[in-house]
């Protein structure tokens, strides 16, 4: 389910919800309440170190519990894209990284807690700071420093990691 399948009355009168939302907004047709269910922004960052070689962690916990995934998470309010990359992978990982450039971005779904969640995921490049000095943290089983032409999208935790998989093989290729 979608978070707008379970708004059966309006958050502000407490009516009843006569009309199931349409496309991703809730309107409200006693008070005129509006309320739009936009994607959550998460970011990911494809972490090189010296040798060319890019970070992988494979994840602790579902979704995609063993799956690899560059590393990243959820931004927060009042955070920015570069900041939350930052912050998550000092998480995941006890990387500091720099040099911090946009790659692409793509839609996803994110299911937990039997909520489908829609998200718009940002990746970007980055350089590891002191790769030697990674270790696997927050909801992460281990990390792996891999080729990045060793890497197949289909193993990567979700679509859009592997669809932003093929754009990162694709410039490095070029």
């Amino acid at each position: 389910m979608f978070p707008s399948d379970f708004f059966h009355h309006c958050p502000r009168c407490s009516a009843p919800n006569s009309k199931p939302p349409v496309g991703e907004i809730f309107d409200c047709a006693k008070c005129g309440f509006r309320l739009y269910f936009n994607p959550a922004v998460s970011t990911a960052g494809f972490i090189e170190r010296a040798d060319g070689r890019v970070l992988m962690i494979r994840r602790a916990k579902d979704p995609a519990k063993g799956k690899l995934a560059p590393p990243g998470g959820f931004v927060d309010c009042g955070e920015t894209a570069e900041d939350s990359l930052r912050r998550e992978v000092r998480e995941e990982t006890g990387l500091e990284i720099r040099g911090i450039r946009y790659l692409t971005s793509h839609p996803n779904r994110y299911l937990y807690r039997e909520v489908t969640y829609r998200i718009l995921d940002l990746f970007f490049v980055a350089q590891a700071a002191d790769p030697d000095a990674g270790k696997a943290l927050d909801e992460v089983v281990e990390l792996l420093w891999l080729p990045p032409a060793s890497l197949l999208p289909e193993e990567m935790a979700f679509p859009s990691m592997g669809e932003a998989l093929r754009v990162y093989q694709a410039e490095r290729a070029g």
